[in-house]
């Protein structure tokens, strides 16, 4: 299993691998697959604009929805041979609003609405999407057969 921290994002096209990120609150999960490739990669993503600090962006391009993506995109590409594949698809998991009190930041909202930007901008369709709300929760892709798992405690298992 390959462990997405904040800000972090990877992709395999290894069927035995899979990828997990945990305790995504107002963070949004970016998840990429192709089922004829059978590529997976995944982005944790803390928060929407890069531009409030372009140098954590370039250490750390997971960080930021606009810098995530086209950095994921091109981990994918790697994972696929230098290709990338032309049935990839996103799937979303997070942007909660976990903090009370927090809520007039809405981070949460701003992430999702900037991811989803992010990948229409790179000619990417979203296919699955378990976002918003006030849970936490933990996302893994297996990626041989790309099923999305995800967790969330006191809750039963859910697939997307």
């Amino acid at each position: 299993m390959i462990i997405i921290g904040v800000g972090e994002f990877s992709a395999s096209s290894a069927p035995g691998d899979g990828l997990k990120t945990f305790a995504l609150g107002s963070c949004v999960a970016i998840i990429l697959y192709d089922a004829a490739c059978r590529v997976a990669g995944m982005a944790h993503v803390a928060l929407p604009d890069s531009s409030i600090n372009r140098g954590k962006s370039g250490d750390l391009p997971g960080y930021f929805a606009d810098t995530a993506v086209p950095a994921l995109l091109a981990a994918v590409r790697r994972a696929n041979a230098g290709e990338l594949p032309a049935g990839l698809h996103a799937r979303l998991a997070g942007g909660a609003s976990i903090l009370r009190g927090q809520e007039q930041f809405q981070i949460g909202k701003r992430n999702i609405a900037a991811v989803r930007q992010a990948l229409a901008k790179h000619h990417v369709r979203i296919s699955g999407e378990e976002v918003g709300g006030s849970i936490s929760r933990t996302v893994s892709v297996d990626v041989a057969s790309g099923s999305v798992s995800i967790h969330t405690p006191g809750r039963a298992q859910r697939s997307m």
